[in-house]
């Protein structure tokens, strides 16, 4: 997508694709890991895509994005959203949402290999 294309999506909609790309790199890293049993793998994405463990990896982020990267967190850490789920402060919700929206962003503007980057930063901070 363009830039142009991008900057008219909505926040939430980068988010929405950022979750699946996230989510898809947690689960491939913790296949390769070895764990084989699919609950076990099930419990281990849980634990790393839940907001309060995508907050923290934003944390470590931060410091590593661009200008562009910066400003499309603040979108989606500022996004209104309805609800917050019970295990995730609105701070952890709001953090987890524009962690995914940057995944989102860059995974749409073709930059598969700065979503690898971020993602493998924050996977060394989430030990996973």
């Amino acid at each position: 997508m363009t830039r142009e294309e991008l900057c008219g999506m909505s926040t939430l909609a980068l988010a929405h694709v950022g979750d699946a790309v996230y989510e898809l790199l947690v689960r491939s890293r913790l296949a390769e890991s070895g764990k084989g049993r699919a609950a076990d793998l099930h419990r281990a994405t849980v634990s790393v895509v839940k907001a309060p463990a995508q907050a923290r990896a934003a944390a470590a982020l931060l410091p590593l994005l661009t200008e562009d990267e910066r400003a499309v967190y603040r979108r989606g850490r500022n996004s209104h959203v309805n609800s917050v789920p019970h295990a995730a402060s609105k701070a952890e919700y709001h953090a987890a949402t524009g962690l995914e929206a940057v995944f989102g962003w860059l995974y749409l503007s073709g930059e598969r290999g700065r979503v690898r980057e971020l993602f493998e930063a924050a996977a060394a901070a989430l030990e996973i």
